[in-house]
């Protein structure tokens, strides 16, 4: 008797800023799976949150001319989780779903709630748990967790809705003492959406202002020495937890890696892996991104960034990217191609290991 094939929903879109940005990870992971051994439902999230049934059709969710794809509820088959049971509802039939690969970047997708449904709903999943993707997601969190952890984040001062709103000049003063220039971010957003680079300190109520329209928690960092660089870290089935090659991304066409340059600009930067590191500064970076992962206890993937200063040999941690950027040409399959996973190798790498955990606590 021949068995079925396990089945997977591929979920994306969602109602974070980074809507489009998802859907062009959708297309490159549609393209890589293996139809031989998946039986494949694409699932969209709108951005009022509606879930769709989705054509299975990669080119239709690429970037193109620098615009995204939208997914709309416009005569799609609604789709909703069944508490309890790994299985979807699409309209009256029912489907028993295997793994879900959640490609949902940023809030309400990246940061524990959609990993809390499911869950509750027993379903397998690609991905960090809810505790470390709730962790994750929130960048005081973070460095708060690896500081604990021993491990180096730079300097950096954290601003709640309510020291804003009522002594925010006093923040202003407790701010100005990290110096400029400094980045002021949400502290739950991705992919560099409502980040500021500020170099007189009048303009931090405007850049505080500006992150707050993404998230009403800013955190505010004060500019790094050195470069950038990156190390991808990948769980197997077996358990093994493996760091990649260091990637590099040295920004061509302004000050900094923005949104812009990430997914518009390709000329605005060049992504280079392995990055020029020494062999021995190369594998502490790669140590610390182990220990990182295991910090904040991450499952399945995750990308560590990190500021590297070749005069000194100091480093420290920037960020840690729970669902980082995934399309073919974006950095953390890059690095793991150099480290010998092609992207399809590595798109199954991530659904067999999910396959193999037991839904619950682990």
């Amino acid at each position: 008797m021949t068995q079925s094939r396990p089945t997977v929903m591929v979920l994306f879109g969602g109602q974070s800023s980074e809507h489009q940005i998802s859907c062009a990870t959708a297309a490159g992971v549609l393209k890589a799976i293996n139809r031989q051994k998946w039986d494949v439902v694409p699932v969209g999230i709108t951005p009022e949150g509606e879930w769709v049934l989705m054509p299975d059709d990669p080119n239709l969710y690429q970037l193109q001319s620098g615009h995204g794809y939208t997914v709309s509820a416009r005569a799609r088959p609604q789709v909703s989780v069944r508490t309890g049971h790994p299985e979807i509802i699409v309209g009256e039939d029912t489907r028993h779903i295997d793994v879900v690969f959640p490609l949902l970047h940023g809030p309400w997708g990246e940061d524990g709630t959609l990993q809390g449904l499911l869950e509750l709903s027993a379903i397998r999943y690609v991905g960090c748990g809810v505790a470390a993707s709730a962790v994750s997601m929130n960048k005081y969190l973070t460095k708060a967790v690896l500081s604990q952890a021993g491990i180096p984040v730079g300097r950096w001062e954290y601003v709640t809705p309510r020291q804003w709103m009522d002594d925010p000049e006093s923040t202003l003063e407790r701010l100005r003492e990290l110096g400029t220039p400094v980045f002021v971010k949400p502290c739950r957003a991705g992919s560099s959406q409502g980040i500021s680079r500020v170099e007189d300190p009048f303009e931090l109520p405007a850049a505080i202002e500006k992150a707050r329209s993404h998230d009403p928690r800013v955190i505010v960092e004060a500019a790094s020495p050195g470069r950038e660089i990156e190390c991808g870290v990948l769980q197997l089935a077996d358990g093994r937890v493996i760091a990649s090659p260091l990637g590099e991304i040295k920004v061509t066409d302004g000050q900094w890696y923005d949104y812009e340059t990430k997914y518009f600009n390709p000329d605005g930067a060049d992504l280079q892996c392995p990055a020029d590191v020494p062999e021995l500064a190369a594998k502490e970076i790669q140590k610390t991104a182990l220990k990182a992962f295991d910090a904040l206890e991450l499952e399945g993937l995750s990308r560590i960034d990190f500021f590297y200063e070749p005069s000194t040999g100091e480093y420290c941690v920037n960020e840690v990217n729970t669902l980082p950027g995934f399309t073919p040409f974006s950095m953390y399959p890059t690095m793991l191609q150099a480290g010998g996973y092609s992207y399809p190798d590595l798109v199954h790498a991530l659904l067999d290991e999910a396959l193999m955990r037991t839904p619950g606590l682990r």
